[in-house]
């Protein structure tokens, strides 16, 4: 599909409509709905068939796909409700895929969504690795998810049930696997594994992509591209289209890319590439 010549009618610095994209760009076929939903499901379970043969090197990159396929991708989703699915059902899922790694989907959901809301202001707590050096985002990682939970508790008083639900099966996640130690010590390394891997969020999805000093919400999401940097981080490098059209889900951000593209290169939006 070709970009719509509305779009490069609009202002200079004044976004196209979602419409004027193409609405098409936020409707999932069953077939994706379902991939997106399974995969960390099947991530995880990948890695428990590996570890309960031995197979470690295969169960550590399960953990790895489980991390790569939930936090940023099939849990973001959720967040924003972007899965077409029941309002009870997300929920349910959102706790579901984000408790696999030891995390409260809800306290997730609202301080991203205040994130958008509120980005580059100094209340935005996950975007606050974005104010500072990549050393000091990477410090501030291992106590990251206890501080988003603990916000979203004082703050997100909709969803405050869930939150605190997830809170405490979280920790009863972590004293069960410590405790089954003696008998396995499988469980305390997938947990270990996890929560190592939710500490490259602050670094990944705000240091990175975000600059607080710009002017407007062209300069302060990077915008980047190249072949090189789709495979490596797949697929996920937008984050300025997200941020621009945040009810667009995610298996569809390369196409709005491609579509918007043409407006950004006229509003001298200077990519960010690496290799080609």
């Amino acid at each position: 599909m070709g970009t719509h010549p509305s779009v490069m009618a609009r202002t200079k610095r004044d976004p196209p409509t979602l419409t004027a994209l193409g609405r098409d760009l936020i409707s999932l076929t069953s077939c994706q709905r379902c991939r997106a939903v399974l995969l960390p499901f099947l991530s995880v379970a990948a890695c428990v068939l590996f570890a309960a043969n031995g197979w470690w090197l295969p169960a550590v990159l399960s953990v790895a796909a489980y991390t790569f396929s939930s936090y940023g991708s099939t849990s973001h989703d959720l967040v924003h409700g972007n899965l077409g699915l029941p309002h009870r059902l997300n929920d349910i899922l959102l706790t579901l895929v984000e408790l696999l790694g030891l995390r409260s989907g809800h306290a997730y959901r609202a301080a991203h969504l205040h994130h958008h809301a509120r980005f580059p202001h100094p209340d935005d707590l996950e975007g606050a690795a974005a104010h500072g050096s990549w050393w000091a985002a990477l410090l501030t990682a291992p106590a990251h998810q206890l501080r988003l939970w603990w916000w979203a508790s004082r703050y997100a008083k909709h969803d405050r049930a869930w939150i605190v639900f997830e809170g405490i099966a979280c920790g009863a996640l972590f004293v069960s696997a410590i405790l089954v130690w003696p008998w396995s010590p499988a469980p305390a390394v997938y947990v270990a594994l996890v929560i190592a891997g939710s500490w490259t969020f602050p670094l990944i999805t705000s240091y990175f992509p975000h600059d607080p000093k710009g002017e407007d919400e062209f300069a302060q999401t990077r915008r980047f591209r190249g072949k090189v940097f789709a495979v490596v981080f797949g697929q996920h490098l937008y984050h300025l289209e997200h941020h621009l059209y945040p009810r667009v889900p995610r298996q569809k951000w390369p196409e709005l890319a491609k579509r918007l593209d043409p407006y950004l290169d006229a509003a001298g939006v200077k990519p960010v590439c690496f290799g080609f």
